[in-house]
């Protein structure tokens, strides 16, 4: 089984769960940047949730299928058709052999994920089959895709009849994109205005945003003597503040370490929330605690 890109989009990547366990050695973890969206197309066809799939930012491009393909699409909506014909996002559905699957410019949300089942059959490299654009390793080849390659895919382990009736909520967007943070580990770096203008604030995601953070644009944020520091590890949602005084939010293609204070650290589970906003989005940070934050995790994973 297998699926040929026609016409890429704008980026397409084969990704999965992550890179875990070498981030002492400098390498970064990558994988979906929209865990949740990932997780669920991986859900909707059957497969086990780290499956590979294909992640798709702003623009979709065009795929035919060689086989019969159970297909889910999740994230942003990108008004897929399959030979002209709209489909449904957030379901199983059955592609036929020789059927063209296309797929738009988002109306909502940023990135966009396509499941089949069996799984993306690439080679693991350091225990993940997620593509790491930087270093140019993983998924197809270390990189983006491109108009004729070919994705072999697994043996899927469940049927059509099986997983039909399964479904999954799409992403919500919201006016402004308000996600949670908890204190980051240089928090006494910043004087109290400056914690002020950061967290009663609202910020603009630039367009030089990527896979490997989020850059910001609105209140400065102010530190007592400056943002330098003896480099640290990075956690993912990380909120580094350099001599700029304007935010940057580390992702999955985030640095391992970082010489710049942290003010903050974004929850996890508002990561989907923020990674689906475009430049020009607006973001607004509510502080919260550690305590409240695994709560409200525990929630969302049961």
């Amino acid at each position: 089984m297998a699926v040929k890109i026609v016409l890429p989009g704008a980026v397409m990547t084969v990704q999965d769960g992550g890179r875990y366990g070498y981030q002492e050695a400098g390498v970064q973890v990558s994988g979906a940047m929209d865990q949740m969206a990932f997780r669920n197309a991986n859900y909707l066809v059957g497969n086990e949730e780290t499956e590979a799939v294909l992640e798709v930012t702003l623009f979709g491009g065009t795929l035919e299928f060689t086989e019969d393909t159970i297909t889910a699409i999740t994230g942003a909506d990108m008004e897929p058709v399959v030979d002209g014909d709209p489909v449904e996002m957030n379901c199983p559905l059955l592609i036929r052999k020789g059927q063209i699957l296309t797929l738009g410019m988002t109306r909502q949300g940023c990135r966009t994920y396509l499941a089949f089942a069996g799984g993306i059959d690439v080679p693991l490299v350091m225990g993940s089959r997620s593509t790491n654009l930087k270093c140019a390793f993983g998924g197809y080849g270390g990189r983006a895709l491109k108009a004729g390659d070919v994705l072999k895919l697994g043996k899927p382990k469940l049927s059509f009849d099986r997983v039909k009736k399964r479904r999954t909520k799409g992403i919500e967007t919201e006016k402004i994109i308000e996600v949670r943070a908890v204190p980051g580990p240089q928090q006494e770096y910043f004087t109290e205005a400056g914690e002020k203008a950061f967290y009663s604030g609202t910020y603009t995601i630039t367009d030089q945003s990527d896979r490997m953070g989020y850059r910001l644009r609105g209140p400065l944020v102010e530190s007592k003597n400056g943002t330098d520091i003896i480099s640290d590890a990075i956690p993912l949602g990380a909120v580094q503040i350099p001599p700029s005084g304007q935010p940057i939010v580390l992702l999955a293609d985030r640095q391992t370490t970082g010489g710049y204070a942290k003010i903050a650290v974004v929850c996890s589970f508002d990561i989907p929330k923020l990674v689906q906003g475009r430049p020009g989005d607006k973001v607004r940070f509510l502080k919260t605690d550690v305590k409240t934050a695994q709560k409200l995790y525990r929630k969302q994973e049961r």
